[in-house]
């Protein structure tokens, strides 16, 4: 049986759902103990087949588990240090169950494998009387019927950037009615290339990040980028105001304060990866593709726009679609004809051949791209657009970003409060990884988008339904 360790150390039973979602959930319980039952061994092999994310999964933890039990079977009793390859920070022990459990579950019966499982915890839960034995499962209902039984049991926190979404860094800062009094002391202020900078010293100063939006709505109105922080001391940019019409991006003009500074981050060359944030309607792939046309066709920055999404449905799945890639992706890109047709309509002037031939340059220079053949590409030069990029896991999403070459710009857009993924949750999803691991990088930028600017059906629907 497993050798009493200090009562401070926690033994952890892990489901098999927590290894298939986090394959390196191994060697994410520092100095405690994890204990693998028989059934979830079992389950790893029976779900190791094929190409989804789950099957790769599962081959990743049984490959972890061989290296870390190695040769070494006499010490399986003993338990196997989790200390390998790089994970020296790990002092807990990995347990296998060695030997079969007597403990019945009389309320479960059956030989489902979450009732195994439950009944191991119970058998370990009895015998190591002195010691916390913790039941580790993303699935809800096993950790109720565990805490029905008297067995602790939790979710799998680690994957969590957040564990309270409400706290993710919005972009932007409102600053108090009192700000200039505090700041504006040896305040120096100069233009460059057209731009208007101030250097302000004082206390709030150490709070801003690289690219954080600030504003000041009392008598005078500032709405300003922190543009680099040292100690007491912040540059500020004042931003460029797209709410006029003059400063429109191809016909479209911001609607309130978060789009314009939105609107400053996707025109601005300087910023390399992009997130905005917001619910349906506030206009976040309207004013991505608006400005990704104006610098792909004007200006010349980016060769073309590659748009991309994850193929989750709503509702049940229509079967296969035939055609090729961009006909495939065709019914998944409803947003872009929407867009593309608000965006059209906003050349007045051209008239009914005009729109018709900047509607064909258009499609020439957008490709719809699927995610599942991304792995191993390069983009150079593009305008890269991820959209619902909430549905994505983090891991996803570091094989995405890292597809940009010299000159690309990514662009992810979504709404953490629709994740249409059965495994992800807000506080776990790719998109809150990113915003929460990109803040403060000199080339990130990030806008949480407030107001809903489709319709007065639309807004009232977000609102009370």
């Amino acid at each position: 049986m497993i050798r009493k360790r200090t009562a401070s150390t926690k033994l952890f039973v892990l489901d098999t759902n927590v290894l298939m979602h986090d394959p390196s959930s191994l060697f994410r319980f520092e100095e405690h103990d994890i204990y693998l039952p028989m059934v979830t061994l079992e389950e790893l092999d029976n779900n190791k087949k094929g190409m989804t994310e789950v099957a790769r999964n599962a081959r990743q933890a049984s490959r972890n588990l061989e290296e870390i039990v190695g040769t070494n079977l006499s010490s399986l009793e003993q338990g196997c240090p989790l200390s390998i390859n790089g994970n020296k920070h790990v002092s807990g022990k990995l347990f296998l169950q060695t030997a079969a459990v007597t403990t019945e579950l009389p309320m479960l019966a059956g030989s489902k494998a979450d009732n195994q499982i439950l009944s191991v915890v119970l058998e370990l839960h009895k015998s190591q009387p002195h010691r916390e034995v913790v039941l580790v499962s993303k699935d809800i209902n096993i950790r109720i019927k565990a805490r029905a039984i008297g067995v602790a049991a939790e979710d799998y926190f680690n994957d969590k950037v957040l564990e309270d979404t409400d706290l993710l860094y919005s972009g932007m800062k409102e600053l108090p009615a009192d700000f200039w009094e505090k700041h504006s002391k040896a305040m120096e202020s100069w233009q460059d290339a057209g731009r208007m900078f101030y250097r302000i010293n004082g206390p709030l100063c150490k709070s801003f990040l690289i690219n954080e939006f600030i504003y000041y709505e009392f008598e005078k109105p500032f709405h300003a980028i922190v543009r680099s922080t040292e100690g007491n001391s912040a540059v500020l940019e004042v931003v460029k105001d797209y709410t006029q019409a003059k400063h429109n991006i191809w016909g479209i003009t911001a609607r309130n304060r978060e789009q314009n500074f939105a609107l400053n981050l996707l025109m601005d060359p300087e910023v390399d990866f992009v997130t905005l944030l917001g619910q349906a309607g506030t206009g976040k792939t309207l004013l991505t593709l608006a400005s990704a046309l104006t610098q792909t066709l004007d200006k010349k920055i980016y060769s073309e726009i590659i748009m991309t999404r994850v193929t989750v449905p709503v509702g049940e799945d229509i079967g296969f679609l035939p055609g090729t890639e961009e006909e495939k992706m065709a019914p998944w890109m409803g947003a872009l004809e929407d867009n593309l047709d608000v965006l059209n309509k906003s050349d007045e002037e051209a008239g009914e051949w005009g729109r018709a031939a900047t509607q064909d340059l258009i499609r020439t220079r957008i490709k719809v791209k699927s995610l599942n053949f991304m792995r191993g590409r390069t983009f150079l030069h593009k305008f890269l657009i991820i959209d619902e990029a909430q549905n994505l896991t983090p891991k996803q999403m570091k094989t995405l970003i890292t597809r940009a070459g010299p000159g690309t710009k990514v662009v992810c857009l979504g709404n953490i409060a629709q994740i249409d993924t059965p495994y992800l949750t807000e506080g776990s999803s790719g998109l809150t990884y990113v915003v929460d691991r990109f803040k403060g990088w000199t080339h990130n930028g990030h806008v949480t988008l407030v107001r809903g600017e489709r319709s007065r059906l639309a807004d009232f629907a977000a609102d009370v339904l």
